[in-house]
């Protein structure tokens, strides 16, 4: 299990339990976590679960695939460190992972 804070864009932080094998998006949806809308369901299709890890988490979290850039691109708020959270998964080196969320998901 991990605990994992998201940041809206107006700075309300939702921390959140979240079990390992999970997605990070799934753990936000469980949780209610506005602004991860999520419409293709965790396929990698839709870009809705784009969130911007801290930049202290990118290296425990990765980069992103080669699907999931081309998502990325589409997306006009993209950072260096965007990532989609349907295909981030939690484990227990995710504990205390913090990821903001874009302005136009809120």
């Amino acid at each position: 299990m991990a605990k994992i804070t998201f940041i809206a864009f107006d700075g309300t932080e939702y921390v959140v339990d979240a079990q390992n094998g999970s997605s990070v998006m799934q753990s936000a949806i469980d949780n209610a976590v506005p602004g991860i809308d999520a419409d293709c369901g965790g396929q990698c299709s839709c870009a809705t679960c784009h969130v911007i890890v801290d930049d202290a988490w990118f290296g425990v979290v990765g980069k992103p695939g080669d699907r999931e850039e081309e998502m990325l691109d589409l997306n006009p708020e993209r950072e260096p460190n965007s990532r989609l959270s349907c295909q981030v998964p939690v484990r227990d080196e995710l504990d205390g992972l913090v990821v903001r969320l874009p302005e136009f998901q809120m």
